[in-house]
């Protein structure tokens, strides 16, 4: 299974954004991460400003440089706008979905809840942080695992709510509608320059 496991405050400070969830790191050291990162930094490129917003959305949504460019191919094969495709096929993606009903604190922590079988997708257990979610899918805690810690405190800290998803905090369980309209996603990504960085 590959996923990034370098450390997670210099990503954060690089690229000033909280993307793993709270710094305190990122509160201490507002600058970029290495000796020079205090220092007058010389203007990006075109190329280096498009790169960067690739790797923040990977980082982001916990996805590797292959995975990222099928996503994006399938996003181009839809029709409508493709970097806005882009986002709703990551935002419809399992371990997300969990993170997003309050089930996790960080989309980490519900990548390893789906992958030690704890979700199940219409009462059946999936343990692919990957898989796609449809309109009028079901995500649910296992019987066996509606007692786990990491939910409950997860479940008490956490009150968001998001308009493509339904959730029930007594079953412990939420819905799928659908794919969510950009302007819902909260995250601070300019998907146009990850199109125009594939595109050359």
């Amino acid at each position: 299974m590959a996923r990034y496991r370098g450390p997670k405050q210099k990503i954060a400070r690089r690229f000033k954004e909280p993307i793993f969830g709270p710094s305190k790191a990122l509160e201490r050291k507002p600058h970029p991460p290495g000796q020079h990162g205090r220092g007058r930094r010389s203007k990006e490129s075109d190329y280096a400003v498009q790169l960067k917003e690739k790797q923040k959305a990977k980082y982001t949504y916990g996805v590797l440089e292959r995975q990222f460019r099928k996503t994006f191919e399938k996003a181009a094969r839809k029709k409508g706008v493709t970097g806005e495709n882009l986002l709703k096929f990551l935002e419809a993606r399992l371990d997300n979905t969990v993170f997003r009903l309050g089930f996790a604190r960080t989309r980490r922590q519900a990548r390893q809840l789906v992958n030690h079988g704890h979700i199940m997708v219409n009462d059946r257990v999936v343990n692919i942080p990957s898989a796609m979610l449809r309109g009028g899918d079901i995500v649910a805690l296992r019987p066996k695992s509606r007692n786990l810690v990491v939910v409950s405190d997860s479940m008490d800290r956490t009150r968001k709510a998001f308009p493509w998803l339904e959730v029930d905090h007594k079953l412990l369980q939420g819905k799928f509608l659908d794919y969510p309209n950009r302007e819902d996603i909260p995250e601070n990504i300019k998907e146009q320059l990850i199109v125009e960085l594939y595109s050359k």
